[in-house]
C-alpha cells in the first residue's frame, strides 16, 4: 500500500442512493479481487483502483445496504465483496467484527477511510491562495518590526497599519505573487497569494501590534494581513465527472515543486464560473507539439502531434476563475500547460 493510503470516504451519501447507477458503463480492473478486507491506511481511491479501471467510478457500482449503520462509511476490518446482479457488477459491504462492538460504534467518523490523500492537500484547503485583482489594496500591512529588525520570524512583534477593531485577533500574512493567466487568451484570472505565516493581535491602533506566531518564510515590510477564516476545511469528497464540458490547462504547480507527479497540487485555469465543482475528475493530457515536416517539400509545413493522456486529477478547491487539483496518478511526466478535459 502507498504511504498516502490513510485517507477519505465518509459522506458518500447522496451518490449511492439505490445501488447501481449506470453500472453498464463501468469497466472492471482485469486483475480485480473478489473480496477485499479494508486495512488501516487504505484510501477509497486505491481500493477502488483494485476493482475498477477508473477508480472515481466507485459510486456507480456501490450497493447501499439499509441494514448497516452508516453504510456510506468504510472502516478498517470491513469486507468488500464484488457480486453481480442481472450481469452487472456491484460492491457490497460486510461490517468487520470490530465495528460491531458497542465500544467501537462510538468511534469518531474520522476513523473511516478517506477518498484522497488529505495529507497532500490539507495545507491548501483553507488558506487564501488565490487573490482577485485589488483584493489586498485595502488590507492592513506590516510597516515595521519591533527591536529594529528588518525582517520578521516566529516570536517577533510587528507593527501594522491599521487595525482598529479587535473582532478578529488571528491573521494570516500573505504576499501577492505571480499572476494566474488563462492558457489560451493570456487573460489575468487572479494572483497567487504567497503564505508567509500566522500572527496574533496584541494591541489595536495605527499602528497595531501583532505577534508572529509562526512563519513559513520571513515576513517583510508591506506584507498584507487577512483575518483567519473560520470555515471548516472540507475533508471528504465525492469524485465525479464534471456536469458540463471542461477544456482548460494546468497553469501552475504549488508548494515549490518543479516536477509534477502523483499527489502534487496544481492550479488549473477553470473555476466555478466555468462550471467546475469540488470533486470533479479531469483527464490530464500532454499537449502534442507542433513540429516541422522535414519530408514535405514546403518548408513552412507544420504538423500538430496528438495530445497524449498523462494522468488524472481531482478538483478539491474552487475559486471563481481557477481551481486547485490533486494529481491522483500519472502515466508520464506532467507539465505546466498540459490540458485538462472531461474524463472519457
Amino acid at each position: 500500500m502507498h504511504k498516502f493510503h490513510h485517507l477519505l470516504i465518509s459522506c458518500l451519501a447522496g451518490l449511492f442512493l439505490s445501488g447501481i447507477v449506470a453500472a453498464e458503463t463501468v469497466a472492471l480492473n482485469d486483475n480485480h479481487p473478489e473480496r477485499y478486507t479494508v486495512v488501516k491506511g487504505d484510501t477509497l481511491w486505491d481500493i477502488s483502483g483494485m476493482f475498477l479501471r477508473d477508480p472515481w467510478r466507485w459510486p456507480d457500482i456501490w450497493y447501499v445496504n439499509p441494514q448497516i449503520a452508516n453504510p456510506h462509511l468504510i472502516y478498517p476490518g470491513d469486507v468488500l465483496e464484488l457480486t453481480y446482479v442481472n450481469g452487472q457488477p456491484r460492491l457490497t459491504l460486510q461490517r468487520g467484527p470490530a465495528r460491531l462492538s458497542p465500544q467501537v460504534r462510538s468511534t469518531p467518523l474520522d476513523d473511516a477511510i478517506p477518498t484522497v490523500p488529505i495529507d497532500a492537500i490539507k495545507a491548501f484547503l483553507t488558506r487564501p491562495y488565490v487573490l482577485e485583482q485589488g483584493q489586498l489594496d485595502s488590507a492592513p500591512y506590516i510597516v515595521a518590526f519591533a527591536d529594529e529588525h528588518i525582517i520578521g520570524g516566529a516570536g517577533q512583534r510587528v507593527y501594522v497599519r491599521s487595525i482598529n477593531d479587535s473582532t478578529n485577533t488571528k491573521f494570516e500574512i500573505v504576499r501577492q505573487g505571480d499572476e494566474y493567466k488563462d492558457s489560451e487568451t493570456g487573460e489575468v484570472l487572479g494572483h497567487e497569494a504567497l503564505y508567509i505565516g500566522n500572527s496574533l493581535l496584541q494591541r489595536t491602533g495605527d499602528p497595531a501590534t501583532l505577534l508572529l506566531t509562526g512563519t513559513q518564510i520571513e515576513a517583510r515590510e508591506g506584507d498584507r494581513l487577512l483575518p483567519v477564516s473560520d470555515d471548516v476545511a472540507l475533508r471528504n469528497f465525492h469524485p465525479k465527472a464534471p456536469d458540463q464540458p471542461v477544456n482548460g490547462a494546468i497553469i501552475s504547480v504549488l508548494n515549490g515543486v518543479t516536477q509534477i507527479g502523483q499527489f502534487n497540487v496544481v492550479v488549473i485555469d477553470r473555476g466555478t464560473k466555468d462550471g467546475l465543482n469540488v470533486g470533479d475528475v479531469l483527464n490530464i493530457n500532454h499537449r502534442g507539439e507542433t513540429i516541422k515536416d522535414k519530408v514535405s517539400p514546403d518548408p513552412r509545413d507544420r504538423v500538430k502531434l496528438p495530445d497524449e493522456k498523462a494522468g488524472i486529477l481531482m478538483v478539491f478547491r474552487t475559486f471563481e476563475r481557477v481551481s486547485f487539483g490533486v494529481v491522483m496518478y500519472a502515466t508520464r511526466a506532467i507539465h505546466v500547460t498540459d490540458k485538462v478535459t472531461n474524463p472519457n
